[in-house]
């Protein structure tokens, strides 16, 4: 079956960095597009980054741009987001997501807490 499992989530304060990981198994993972998003509490699920399957067009929300990354492994079946630059607005659960057939498909999340 489709199993997305995010990591990297953690604790850490205004202006630094995160580097999260989505790892993939049970479907090719490299010719899907692959996705991030993220929902904070008492908030609508959030767009923040879409990157295509050979990695080569990307997509960010606007919140995101310049300071948000979002790369892939094919060989390692895995998807990341650098996050740099964290403000305390960025805290959220952070969600990769893929979609098969009209299908989507939903990792647990990680926990990200942006504050000093």
């Amino acid at each position: 079956q489709v199993q997305l499992v995010e990591s990297g989530g953690g604790l850490v304060q205004p202006g630094g960095s995160l580097r999260l990981s989505c790892a993939a198994s049970g479907f090719p993972f490299s010719i899907y597009a692959m996705s991030w998003y993220r929902q904070a509490p008492g908030k609508e699920r959030e767009f923040v980054a879409r990157i295509s399957s050979t990695g080569g067009p990307t997509n960010y929300a606007d919140s995101m741009k310049g300071r948000f990354s979002i790369s892939r492994d094919n060989a390692k079946n895995t998807v990341y987001l650098q996050m740099n630059s964290l403000k305390p607005e960025d805290t959220a659960v952070y969600y990769c997501k893929t979609q098969i057939w009209g299908i989507d498909y939903w990792g647990q999340g990680t926990q990200v807490t942006v504050s000093s």
